[in-house]
C-alpha cells in the first residue's frame, strides 16, 4: 500500500524522505504524487539497508512520469555504500531525469561532536 492518498500531485520545495527512506512507506507512487525541488534521504545503517535502493529506484522511476523535466536534488543525510552504489549505476539515468545528487566533504563541529554537513540556498 502507499503512504500517500489518491489525488494530484503536490509541489513542495523541500521533502524530507520518511522512516529512514524505508520502501514500506516510500514507493513510486509517493514520488508520482509529492513532487519536490529538493528531497532529503536519511539513513546509515547499513544492517537494514538504509536507504533502500527500492526507494531511490522509485524516485528515478516516479520522476519519470512527471510531466515536467524540473530540477530535484537529492540531498543524502549520510555517506553509505547503498547510496554510492545507486549513484554510480543510474548516474546516467539521473542525468536525463534532470535529478543531482548532493556531496559534501563538509564537517561541522559543536562541542565534541563533529558530522558531515552540507549548506542548502532556497
Amino acid at each position: 500500500s502507499t503512504a500517500v492518498s489518491p489525488g494530484p500531485p503536490m509541489y513542495l520545495d523541500l521533502v524530507y524522505i520518511p522512516n529512514h527512506s524505508n520502501r514500506k512507506n516510500v514507493d513510486v507512487e509517493f514520488f508520482k504524487r509529492v513532487r519536490s525541488s529538493y528531497y532529503v534521504v536519511s539513513g546509515n545503517d547499513s544492517a537494514a539497508e538504509e536507504p533502500s535502493r527500492a526507494v531511490l529506484d522509485s524516485l528515478l522511476e516516479g520522476k519519470a512520469q512527471w510531466d515536467s523535466n524540473m530540477q530535484v536534488t537529492l540531498i543524502p543525510t549520510h555517506d553509505s555504500k547503498v547510496m554510492r552504489e545507486w549513484y554510480q549505476e543510474t548516474h546516467e539515468k539521473q542525468q536525463d531525469l534532470n535529478i543531482m545528487v548532493l556531496a559534501s566533504s563538509s564537517t561541522v563541529v559543536m562541542q565534541d561532536e563533529s558530522f558531515p554537513a552540507c549548506k542548502i540556498e532556497l
